[in-house]
């Protein structure tokens, strides 16, 4: 049995979630592995979101947000870049690979750069294996 990443992606809705839906209904073939959540910016993301999302068991998490300097709220990604920066420098102090936690900036027009991404992304988790260092044991 081969393992399958379960990856979370957390995507700005001005940005990276239009991307996402572009990339569906243009039907670019991509893994299936990746359940996306909309906020409302990047910079909204609160790093207890990716905390908990490995605790619950996700191998990987994919923060999408707008190019820097084309965000919707002005500078919340460059705040998000700064945070996102950060929360894997703690990852990594916690005993998880920082890899397990990837940055990208993806545009409503760029579907067919959001599909490359989780194809990549989730190559590279599957090839770490399962994440057990902040899962919750039951």
């Amino acid at each position: 049995m081969s393992f399958e990443p379960k990856i979370l992606g957390i995507a700005c809705n001005w940005c990276t979630y239009t991307g996402a839906d572009l990339a569906g209904t243009t039907r670019l073939r991509y893994p299936q592995n990746v359940r996306v959540v909309r906020v409302m910016c990047s910079s909204r993301i609160n790093p207890s979101f990716i905390f908990r999302a490995f605790q619950l068991g996700a191998d990987g998490v994919l923060v999408g947000g707008c190019h820097p300097g084309d965000c919707h709220y002005n500078t919340g990604n460059l705040y998000a870049r700064r945070r996102l920066a950060t929360t894997k420098k703690i990852l990594e102090f916690a005993g998880l690979e920082p890899e397990r936690l990837r940055v990208e900036w993806i545009s409503a027009s760029e579907g067919h750069k959001f599909a490359e991404v989780v194809e990549e992304f989730t190559g590279q988790i599957r090839k770490l294996g399962p994440q057990s260092k902040l899962k919750i044991q039951e």
